[in-house]
């Protein structure tokens, strides 16, 4: 559904710092590389406490990180062959959650049942992916899609983001490409114009056309001197819960959202600069460049929005009856989105 692009006074939905995801997404977790054979880890979805392992053969796992012994978190256990171990009392599950075995417990005796929950679990373009929802669903909900992933002709540079913000205010941030004032300092973006605008119940489409200058968007290939004002478009895509963005010809994102908390966002990102070099050159120097891409200049940039996202849901918090205004009609889209997502979710559990 197209969208009208007019700036105007609209009513912020306030509601939206309150609700919680639906779980019937894939989710990252983590970067794959983090977690080798033998490894255990935590990670939380959304208040949801998940210890994932790695077993001796690399396949990877992910239950519920509490013991249905007595509640030990299983990530403080150790991995044991194809099996985690709770560290109290060394009972032993395999990757489905299910006890296999007591070391204390008679041989001759059939087992007690004792289940922890058990997640789908995937790995995916460098990362590890949970689905926490109904587990039924996993094979037949969309996996999100990097076609940048592996291509040459692309330069990949793995960035890790955190917020002590819902994850409402963290999506708004990727959203809002209105927001180049914040970063004027770094020579970011301005003159930022609302092009188009759609939605449909999962997803939003917006396109900027924004002005670059200075020696950063000589460097991004965006102008040929430093001193002329070049313009291109940045097309956001939202695909409940996660995000693409693009800069004409020059760069990719793909922002991978973990919700962990009411006051706590995880992202992965995976950003793409289109940059051809010669497989010599990437033996020697890509190690560096992605290094020096990531540090000195996306670093930089996502320092200042998390100031400001966490400063934001400071101030909601001081007072949750707060009056906002908004002016971009894109952010009360994403908001719609987010909380049709919920509800929906909510819905189909009431009525199962």
């Amino acid at each position: 559904m197209k969208l009208d692009t007019t700036l105007d006074r609209q009513d912020v939905q306030t509601a939206v710092r309150e609700v919680g995801i639906n779980p019937n997404y894939w989710y990252p977790l983590g970067w794959a590389k983090n977690l080798q054979p033998g490894q255990v880890m935590a990670a939380t979805v959304w208040q949801q406490p998940i210890a994932v392992f790695r077993d001796d053969t690399g396949a990877v796992y992910a239950l519920e990180d509490a013991c249905p012994h007595k509640g030990v978190e299983l990530h403080k256990g150790e991995v044991q062959g194809q099996h985690l171990l709770c560290p109290y009392h060394g009972w032993e599950f395999n990757g489905d959650g299910e006890c296999v075995s007591i070391p204390y417990y008679p041989r001759d005796r059939k087992l007690p049942c004792a289940q922890a929950r058990s997640f789908p679990v995937r790995e995916a373009y460098d990362l590890i992916w949970v689905f926490p929802g109904e587990a039924k669903l996993a094979e037949t909900v969309p996996f999100p899609e990097v076609p940048e992933y592996g291509d040459r002709n692309w330069l990949q540079v793995p960035i890790t983001g955190h917020f002590g913000a819902h994850f409402s205010i963290a999506n708004e941030n990727a959203l809002d490409v209105f927001h180049g004032h914040l970063h004027k300092n770094l020579q970011g973006w301005f003159d930022p114009v609302l092009l188009s605008l759609q939605q449909n119940d999962d997803s939003l489409a917006a396109d900027y056309r924004v002005s670059y200058k200075g020696q950063m968007a000589k460097f991004l290939g965006l102008t040929d001197s430093a001193d002329e004002v070049t313009s291109r478009i940045i097309s956001v895509r939202y695909e409940y819960p996660h995000y693409h963005s693009s800069l004409e010809g020059v760069s990719s994102i793909h922002l991978m959202r973990l919700p962990v908390g009411p006051t706590e966002t995880r992202s992965f990102a995976l950003f793409y600069l289109k940059v051809a070099l010669p497989d010599w050159f990437r033996q020697l120097f890509e190690k560096p460049l992605v290094l020096f891409v990531e540090r000195v200049l996306f670093q930089r940039f996502l320092n200042q929005d998390i100031e400001m996202m966490e400063s934001e849901q400071k101030t909601y918090l001081r007072d949750r009856s707060r009056r906002y205004v908004e002016v971009n009609p894109a952010i009360v889209a994403l908001q719609k989105t987010i909380l049709r997502q919920y509800e929906a979710y909510v819905l189909s559990n009431s009525v199962d």
